[in-house]
């Protein structure tokens, strides 16, 4: 028996294994034209090669619920329904192989307006024909980046509805899951940190009032949703700031009106996101602001065996997972209800099917025909 490979049931869609896919941006969609933001024959062969390689989920990228939502201009987008015609292409390929299909929508926010990692990563010119105003809960720039405008009234309504329509849009294109950003220093963990919202409206200040539009945004998923299919949420656990696990940075808080986003805010926020409609919450860290990050392998897991253990949300666990005996251990053990896998699928694509063999078990979903004889 393997916890690892055990199918597992969210309202009414199964999950073949506890082996998924995280969203891993590609910044490979056309950036002008009538194609910008479309899926194209990179996305297909990304994704679909790891339902062949046996995720039991897979998860695109960031995908941008407006043009301004985009990370870079090559960012994926499901703001019209060219793209997600593209999207739905891809989803029937994914679900043919057995695996379940996600979708990640997402605002990047203040860290928007940027060029490709490899291409420096940085915020794109103003005189760039590419670039564009980028927006956040206050005027406060991360790091070097440009510094953007804080958001109206008018600006929040617009982005709630625009999560709302993406996400009808990516349920005609066949996702089964939906998972809202919030974390990695995007629009919504900006607004959920003390250290890039300085807001005093109603949409800053407190813990309540920071975890006000993350909350509306799930409210406006939910309604259009189906009631029979799950939402994720992934949060960024800590800022790092402010954690007794890092002694490089400043001292730890503990208190939910920390100066920065930290593991008992998450805690207590998962929570209320059951209240909410949410099933799962995909526990990652770090990336509003800069921080000494003490990374190793699985050095998130801890933060996942915090919800898990002390609310009644499920937790996911990314991060430096990269051994079938450790991933095993992760489940087993009850430090979360599944893996989420990014690097070590983009180094091996069939890595689920892998670790089957090396922890002795059977996997689901089946090998495709055309591979059985590896098998």
């Amino acid at each position: 028996m393997s916890a690892l490979f055990e199918p597992l049931t969210l309202r009414d869609v199964t999950f073949p294994n506890r082996v998924w896919m995280a969203p891993m941006c590609q910044y490979s969609a056309d950036d002008a034209g009538d194609d910008v933001g479309v899926a194209g024959d990179w996305h297909r062969t990304h994704l679909v090669s790891r339902a062949i390689g046996g995720a039991g989920l897979i998860i695109t990228e960031a995908t941008a619920v407006s043009p301004e939502g985009r990370i870079s201009p090559s960012d994926l987008g499901i703001w019209n329904d060219r793209q997600a015609d593209a999207l739905a292409k891809i989803v029937a390929e994914i679900s043919s192989f057995g695996t379940v299909p996600g979708i990640q929508l997402a605002h990047a926010g203040r860290k928007a307006s940027t060029a490709a990692p490899w291409l420096g990563g940085k915020s794109l010119p103003a005189e760039d024909p590419r670039s564009w105003e980028t927006v956040g809960p206050s005027a406060v720039a991360f790091g070097d980046y440009s510094t953007p405008r804080e958001a109206t009234a008018e600006d929040i309504a617009k982005i709630v509805e625009d999560f709302r329509t993406a996400a009808q849009r990516a349920l005609k294109a066949g996702f089964q899951v939906a998972e809202i950003h919030g974390a990695h220093g995007y629009l919504l963990h900006q607004f959920l940190s003390p250290a890039s919202n300085t807001r005093t409206d109603s949409y800053g200040g407190d813990f309540a009032g920071r975890t006000r539009l993350l909350l509306e945004v799930v409210d406006a998923v939910r309604e259009v949703w189906p009631e029979n299919l799950p939402v994720f949420v992934r949060l960024s656990a800590t800022d790092w700031l402010d954690e007794p696990e890092n002694t490089e940075n400043a001292g730890y808080t503990a208190e939910l009106e920390a100066p920065s986003w930290t593991s008992d805010q998450t805690v207590a926020l998962s929570q209320i996101l059951t209240e909410h409609g949410v099933d799962l919450v995909d526990t990652s860290t770090g990336g509003n602001v800069h921080a000494k990050i003490p990374v190793g392998p699985g050095y998130q897991v801890t933060f996942a065996r915090r919800i898990q253990n002390e609310t009644t949300m499920p937790a996911a666990a990314v991060g430096m997972i990269t051994e079938p005996k450790q991933a095993e251990d992760i489940v087993s053990l009850g430090e979360a209800t599944a893996v989420l896998l990014a690097r070590e699928l983009l180094r091996d694509p069939y890595w689920p099917r892998r670790a089957a063999r090396e922890l002795g078990v059977e996997i689901l979903p089946a090998v495709a025909p055309q591979y059985e004889r590896a098998y």
